[in-house]
């Protein structure tokens, strides 16, 4: 992204890297010799820059992002300028793909032999410091269509006081907690994704949020993708159920329960999109192996944590011919097989008034529109937390469910079959270095997400991708056919 210095109005490629403000900033502390300070040498400098696509200005001494203006409004003109120099880009850009859309049938031949046009509709993700697991788990939910939409339909929070009422909100770091708004940065971000630009979008307004409410993710080392996924679906569900910014929890608990009055699974109190899209019931049932006593407990979920069975743990790759192949079924099987827990488990049986041994056993009650599956590659030993690099096998189409029920004679012949939307992937050897990128199908193609950098892929790709969380998107029912 480019910085615009406010010092001398040049534009350069970063705040840090190739800074043209810094420079200005070093240049201020070296001491003057020789020379008697005036007093306005005296007076503290603050070199600034601004961010020439959200319009954030950024304060080197004070090594934070600042609302701060000059008494004359400079800044804001600033800002204002370069607002109408983006306007005038983007009315040159209407006109251009208009007439594009005229030699339409032309362009249908270009587009035919190198697909050039779908490629660039999907816009990357600028990596802001081992960012890409929080990069590699937006592009997935972006690709999850009827949870992107309804973000992207929710109206617009606005700076509605003073000056800055009617102009469009840039995000700074010194407005203060109480504007800080997780829903609205998420919502920005997903609108910015899939518009065509070619020019990666820098999510440092979201990433300020999320070190804001998320403190586990401060800081710029890696990040576990599925505690990341699993913090921010927490965090945006209790958002919608309070309202955020001046949008009131009516208006968004009424859009809310537009998705599907049948389909609510609440979690921590009322049903938002988050528990509508992603939310399913799990049935744990125990039983004492001493009295027989059965205990039954419906526990709501967000994904399924997968181990992956220990059997399989040498196969790295899907060409390896030694052993049997590791697939997504074992996975789901060891998950829901009837199991003996071990001596640190031990059931309290109300009958017996004292722990005894047990068996426990996982149903599937409810299935969710969207069925998210972690697999546990990340395993503590003694010292370390050790990856599982073991290929397992996933259908891209057509997993079904519908034998993993509690109920499955209540189910249509269509509610249990899932397709595959996206894939997160785990390159390297440990939870804390490696890379995340993520694979999702957008209008029947496969986009590949490296950050900054989106690539047409296919599916034989996707396919050999040694999968850390998969999202599979419930089959709809085909017309005229009637789904429970």
């Amino acid at each position: 992204i480019p910085w615009v210095c406010l010092t001398c109005s040049s534009v350069h490629c970063g705040r840090y890297v190739n800074g043209h403000a810094k420079k200005h900033y070093e240049d201020a502390q070296i001491p003057m010799t020789n020379h008697k300070k005036t007093e306005k040498q005296e007076k503290v400098q603050h070199t600034v820059c601004m961010d020439c696509s959200s319009y954030s200005t950024y304060c080197y001494r004070c090594d934070d992002f600042v609302v701060n203006d000059t008494k004359l409004g400079l800044v804001q003109k600033v800002r204002e300028h370069l607002q109408n120099l983006e306007n005038s880009a983007f009315t040159s850009d209407r006109h251009r793909k208009r007439k594009l859309l005229e030699n339409s049938s032309l362009n249908s031949k270009l587009l035919k032999v190198n697909g050039s046009t779908t490629a660039l509709c999907a816009t990357g993700l600028r990596n802001l410091g081992n960012t890409c697991f929080m990069n590699a788990i937006l592009q997935s939910l972006s690709n999850i269509q009827q949870f992107c939409c309804y973000f992207k339909e929710l109206p617009a929070v606005e700076l509605r006081n003073g000056k800055t009422a009617g102009r469009r909100t840039y995000h700074t770091r010194s407005q203060g907690d109480n504007n800080v708004s997780l829903v609205e940065e998420f919502r920005k971000t997903l609108c910015a994704l899939w518009q065509g630009s070619q020019t990666a979008f820098s999510p440092e307004s979201l990433f300020y949020v999320v070190w804001k409410i998320m403190p586990n993710f401060r800081g710029y080392q890696q990040q576990d993708a599925h505690e990341f996924m699993r913090y921010l679906l927490d965090h945006l569900h209790l958002e919608l159920q309070g309202g955020f910014n001046g949008v009131s929890r009516s208006v968004i608990l009424q859009e809310s329960s537009n998705l599907s009055a049948s389909n609510k699974c609440c979690i921590n109190g009322a049903s938002t999109v988050v528990t509508a899209i992603f939310g399913g019931i799990l049935q744990n049932e125990v039983n004492c192996l001493i009295c027989g006593t059965e205990s039954r407990k419906f526990d709501p979920f967000l994904d399924l944590s997968l181990d992956i069975p220990s059997q399989f743990r040498n196969k790295r790759t899907k060409n390896q011919e030694s052993g049997p192949m590791c697939t997504l079924r074992d996975c789901l099987r060891s998950f829901t097989d009837l199991e003996e827990l071990d001596e640190t488990e031990l059931y309290m049986c109300h009958k017996c008034k004292k722990k005894q041994k047990s068996t426990k056993k996982f149903w599937i009650q409810k299935l969710p529109k969207v069925l998210c599956l972690h697999l546990k590659r990340f395993h503590w030993t003694a010292y370390l937390r050790n990856k599982v690099d073991t290929y397992v096998e996933f259908p891209l189409r057509g997993l079904d469910m519908k034998c993993y029920l509690l109920e499955p004679e209540n189910s249509g012949p269509e509610s249990c079959l899932y397709d595959l939307v996206a894939v997160v992937v785990h390159h390297g050897s440990g939870v804390g270095s490696g890379h995340y990128t993520a694979y999702a199908a957008h209008e029947g193609r496969w986009f590949h997400f490296n950050d900054s950098t989106v690539t047409l892929t296919d599916e034989e790709t996707v396919g050999k991708a040694k999968a850390y969380i998969l999202f599979y998107v419930e089959r709809q029912a085909k017309p005229g056919a009637e789904k429970l």
